[in-house]
C-alpha cells in the first residue's frame, strides 16, 4: 500500500493484531470520504457507507468475510431524477503474502489479493465492494422505459423486410 494507490477511503489493518483480537472490524466512511467516493463513482450522494469484516487465517493466508452496506442517491437512467436507494454486498476475499506462491505451479494462476507489509486495507475493500454493488443502469422505483411512439426509423433491414413482404 503506497500513497499512490490509496483511494479516498483507506483503513489499513495490521493482520497480526486483527487476528489476535478476533473481533469484527468495522469501517465507517466519514462525510468527506463519502463525498469523495460519490464524486469518483458519479453518484449524487452517499448518505452512509459501512463495511463489517471478520478476518480468519494466518499472517500469510487470510480470509476476509463480511458485508458492505450503503445508503446512496443515484440518478435514474430513464427520468434523470435523483432517488435514494440502499445496497448490501457480501464480502468473501482471500489475501496472501506476495511471495506465498513464488516458485509453485500456482504462480501463474489467479492469486489472492496481496498482504502488504503485514497489512490489508479494509477501507479500499469497502470502496471496491460499494462499486461492485452499484447498479450500472439505476431506475427509480416504478419507472419503466417506454420507447418513443411513432414510426420506427428506416434501417437497411427494414428495407430488406419490405422487399421480402412485397415479393
Amino acid at each position: 500500500m503506497t500513497p499512490d494507490t490509496v483511494g479516498p477511503l483507506s483503513r489499513p489493518v495490521a493482520v497480526e493484531r486483527a487476528l489476535k483480537a478476533g473481533q469484527e472490524v468495522v469501517v465507517e466512511a466519514s462525510p468527506e470520504e463519502r463525498e469523495a467516493l460519490a464524486r469518483d463513482f458519479g453518484l449524487p450522494a452517499i448518505h452512509s457507507l459501512v463495511g463489517r469484516f471478520r478476518l480468519a487465517g494466518s499472517l500469510h493466508r487470510l480470509q476476509v468475510t463480511g458485508t458492505v452496506e450503503a445508503a446512496i442517491a443515484q440518478t435514474c437512467v430513464v427520468t434523470l431524477d435523483p432517488f435514494d436507494s440502499t445496497m448490501r454486498e457480501e464480502v468473501d476475499v482471500d489475501f496472501a503474502a506476495p511471495d506465498a506462491f513464488a516458485g509453485t505451479a500456482a504462480e501463474d494462476a489467479e492469486i489472492p489479493d496481496p498482504i502488504v507489509n503485514g497489512r490489508v486495507d479494509l477501507g479500499s475493500l469497502t470502496a471496491e465492494f460499494l462499486a461492485l454493488g452499484l447498479d450500472p443502469y439505476p431506475r427509480k422505483p416504478g419507472v419503466a422505459f417506454e420507447p418513443p411512439a411513432g414510426d420506427a426509423p428506416e434501417t437497411p433491414f427494414s428495407r430488406l423486410k419490405s422487399l421480402k413482404d412485397g415479393a
